[in-house]
């Protein structure tokens, strides 16, 4: 594993996106081992959650290692590469709600399925439609999700399975959902933006790739902020 960390071939300078890469690949690496940790030192009911928090950084930087490769050595997008990232560690993002709140959380899951799935669609175009389309079947399923998720419980009252359960939940439990619930809401609306940005070719939204910031760096930073932010949500509350 270290070989492969150092071997890896070098970012050329000038190569921010590349750059944003490597920094994800040693960010989640580092969160990994820090969400281990933390599981020997919280509380019991908390250390399925800083498990999960661990598999979903851990996996991601697994994947980061190879996306940075990839791109190094061939300037390519790794399209493939960062779904099977998402499609293994959002539903385990989905986990962590049901393990905070005790809420089953199955349609949660094939919610998060649908919007990867139809997203991946759009992004590949491996089964024809548009990207629009795709978009549009991805955005609903998310819309869903958040939802479900209690996102709007932030503005008014509960609204959902999990944002039911936040409000009669007491201790540190409800104030770590919030957190978790704005991560979904404005943390994973991140991704949109990425997407608009690598598959506006010939779509109404044509001209997004213009922005100076590559569809690569906007995924990396989002997730980031989101993968690295979901666990140390959990671990504040766990700590507490």
């Amino acid at each position: 594993m270290l070989n492969f960390i150092f071997d890896a071939a070098s970012v050329a300078p000038g190569d921010f996106t590349g750059f944003t890469f490597f920094i994800g690949s040693v960010s989640m690496l580092a969160a990994t081992v820090w969400f281990l940790m933390q599981h020997g030192q919280v509380d019991k009911k908390f250390k399925d959650s800083m498990l999960v928090a661990a598999l979903i950084t851990g996996i991601a930087a697994v994947h980061y290692f190879y996306m940075r490769e990839q791109w190094v050595l061939t300037g390519e997008s790794p399209t493939e590469l960062r779904y099977i990232d998402w499609i293994l560690t959002v539903p385990l993002m989905v986990v962590e709600f049901a393990l905070l709140t005790g809420v089953g959380m199955r349609k949660l899951f094939w919610a998060s399925v649908i919007m990867l799935v139809t997203g991946y669609f759009g992004e590949s175009g491996v089964m024809g439609g548009t990207a629009t389309m795709w978009g549009t079947a991805s955005a609903l399923a998310y819309f869903y999700m958040a939802y479900e998720v209690g996102c709007l419980t932030i503005f008014g009252g509960p609204t959902g399975a999990v944002g039911t359960a936040l409000n009669s939940a007491s201790g540190k439990i409800p104030s770590a959902g919030r957190m978790l619930q704005w991560f979904v809401l404005v943390g994973w609306a991140i991704y949109p933006l990425g997407y608009l940005m690598g598959t506006d070719a010939g779509q109404w939204y044509e001209g997004m790739s213009n922005i100076a910031l590559d569809m690569n760096v906007v995924y990396n930073v989002g997730d980031a902020i989101n993968k690295i932010g979901f666990g140390m949500a959990v671990w504040s509350a766990a700590r507490s």
